[in-house]
């Protein structure tokens, strides 16, 4: 399978550019006509699969670099000076890669494309909502305008992000530093020190033989457990690339007790971000839920949009349409309805983000608070009966000798 870059119409005369995945060049067509697209210009890029992966870590790698650029990029237009003048400013300040795609930017920007336009040539660095925004930013002439809003919602989006992460940290790294700790001992204290007491002792104590078992069989058979291990996940994720199967663990996520409603606020939060971002910029809404689907990674929201979006397009009620799914939560279908009634849809969208922001962050905080003390005992537990079944052969062989 391969994947095709896009040029398209779609049904408000809107050009949309993206990327599209397909085994040929008719297939990606097909599958366009098929999102009510007009095709006007298709090439492929790579194979899918590890690249389109590779993009995404790319891009998640450069967006904190990104966000500071937008902002920069908008002060140095609202100071009056010329776009190839603020990017050659911008380029001087970074190295790398990201100087790389940068410098192709400007010379895009040089030979006369538009700066939507460069932005596209790098998929892998620049995210498609920021190219949308940029294009009606130029169209509408007020580019360091938008530029400014979309570093607000890059800055809002990554503190979204970091937030979750800050919570995590910690739980993660007592997993790592005790399961480390713990194979330690079993693999290279124990084996020689147990072989030795075994020659002085009879028998060893019971949590001894079992910790001695467990060794011996990390000893023999560990590099084929994790073996085993890394063939199951990357099957694992093979099968994570198939929609069906995507889609029902993506569901199954959302019905898990305490970390379901935490993945659903935050793709909410970042939902009704792009969703206030897109509209201050004036894109209509249809176009709008058209981009803000690919703001999350679940395709049980995604597909919610897209039915909610198909809703609009039939001349239907947006509220109505988000109360038909049984993915929205009451708030926000309030919130959508309140909007259109009073015409300032961009600002409730901002204070549900806001309010989703504030929620993700309590329950990460909560949920984290509650995990570590059951990891802090469970590891105290484990290491200590390691120790243990270490410490008392000694003491016996003491007695014995």
């Amino acid at each position: 399978m391969a994947v095709f870059r896009y040029q398209a119409v779609n049904g408000q005369k809107a050009i949309v550019r993206g990327t599209v995945a397909a085994d040929t060049p008719r297939e990606a067509r097909d599958e366009l006509r098929a999102q009510g697209l007009r095709v006007r210009k298709l090439e492929p890029l790579r194979a899918a699969g590890m690249g389109v992966r590779l993009w995404r870590s790319r891009a998640s790698r450069h967006a904190a670099a990104w966000a500071v650029t937008v902002q920069e990029l908008a002060m140095l237009l609202r100071a009056g000076i010329p776009l190839l003048e603020a990017l050659d400013t911008i380029v001087a300040q970074h190295r790398g890669s990201y100087r790389a795609a940068l410098l192709q930017v400007r010379e895009k920007v040089a030979a006369g494309s538009s700066l939507a336009e460069s932005l596209a040539e790098r998929p892998d660095v620049f995210d498609q909502i920021s190219i949308n925004l940029v294009e009606v930013g130029e169209h509408t002439g007020e580019l360091d305008d938008v530029l400014r809003k979309l570093a607000e919602f890059k800055q809002r989006q990554l503190q979204l992000k970091d937030q979750v992460l800050n919570a995590l940290a910690y739980p993660a790294f007592l997993v790592v530093f005790g399961t480390a700790a713990t194979l330690f001992l079993m693999t290279y204290v124990m084996p020689p020190l147990l072989e030795n007491l075994q020659e002085t002792l009879p028998r060893l104590p019971w949590p001894t033989r079992i910790v001695k078992g467990c060794s011996d069989w990390l000893i023999q058979y560990g590099l084929f457990a994790a073996a085993g291990v890394a063939v199951a996940l990357a099957l694992a994720g093979l099968a994570l690339r198939v929609p069906t199967i995507r889609r029902r663990w993506h569901r199954l996520l959302l019905r898990i007790p305490g970390l379901g409603p935490l993945i659903l606020k935050q793709s909410l939060a970042r939902v009704a971000m792009v969703l206030a971002a897109l509209l201050r910029s004036g894109m209509v809404l249809t176009q709008a839920f058209e981009l803000a689907g690919g703001a999350t990674r679940n395709l049980v929201l995604r597909d919610a949009i897209a039915a909610c979006r198909q809703s609009v397009l039939e001349g239907k009620d947006v509220s109505a349409a988000l109360a038909h799914s049984d993915v929205f939560p009451p708030m926000a279908v309030r919130i959508f309805s309140v909007g259109q009634e009073s015409g300032n849809l961009e600002e409730m969208l901002e204070q549900l983000a806001d309010d989703y922001q504030r929620q993700v962050a309590t329950l990460s905080a909560r949920f984290a608070a509650l995990l570590e003390p059951v990891l802090i005992v469970f590891l105290a537990l484990l290491v200590g009966f390691v120790l243990v079944a270490t410490i008392l052969p000694i003491l016996e062989a003491g007695n014995v000798l």
